[in-house]
C-alpha cells in the first residue's frame, strides 16, 4: 500500500515562512477557515491565544501550509509549524527545486533578491546545482 505524506518544517515564524515559499514555489498558501476559528473560539475549543492576525485575517497560531495551484494530486502538502527553539544544524533532509528554468543564476539571484543566502555550489558530472537556505536558514537547493 502507497501512503500519501506532507513535508513538515519547524518555523519560528510559520505563516511568513508560508507565504515565501508559496511565491517561491509559485504555489498557494491553504485559506483559513475564519469562521470556523472564531465558531472554536466561541465553543471552548481554542482561545484567543491559540490565533494571530497575519495579512489582516484570524489564522491559527501553530501552523500554516502551502499545496500545489493544482492540488494535491501534483504533490505534497508543506506544512511550517511553530517550534518554540531556532534552527542549530543542518537539515537531514531538503527540497531540491527542479524544473528551474534555462538560467538557474538568474533564479538564484531573485531567491537571494527575496531573502535567500548562497550556501554553496556545487556540481557532480554535467549536474550544477547551488545550495541556498531560506529566510529562517533551512537549506534547498536550486
Amino acid at each position: 500500500m502507497a501512503f500519501d505524506f506532507q513535508v513538515t518544517q519547524d518555523s519560528s515564524d510559520p505563516h511568513a515562512l508560508a507565504d515565501w515559499w508559496a511565491e517561491t514555489l509559485g504555489w498557494e498558501v491553504e485559506p483559513t477557515d475564519e469562521a470556523f476559528v472564531r465558531r472554536m473560539i466561541s465553543e471552548g475549543y481554542a482561545t484567543d491565544d491559540d490565533t494571530k492576525l497575519h495579512n489582516g485575517s484570524l489564522v491559527w497560531k501553530e501552523g500554516a501550509a502551502i499545496r500545489h495551484p493544482e492540488g494535491l494530486t501534483r504533490a505534497p502538502r508543506v506544512l511550517f509549524q511553530l517550534v518554540p527553539e531556532a534552527k542549530t544544524t543542518k537539515n537531514r533532509m531538503h527540497l531540491d527545486l527542479r524544473g528551474v528554468g534555462d538560467d538557474p543564476a538568474a533564479l538564484v539571484d531573485k531567491l537571494v533578491a527575496r531573502g535567500a543566502t548562497v550556501l554553496h555550489e556545487a556540481s557532480q558530472g554535467p549536474h550544477h546545482w547551488t545550495t541556498l537556505a531560506d529566510p529562517e536558514g533551512n537549506e534547498f537547493c536550486a
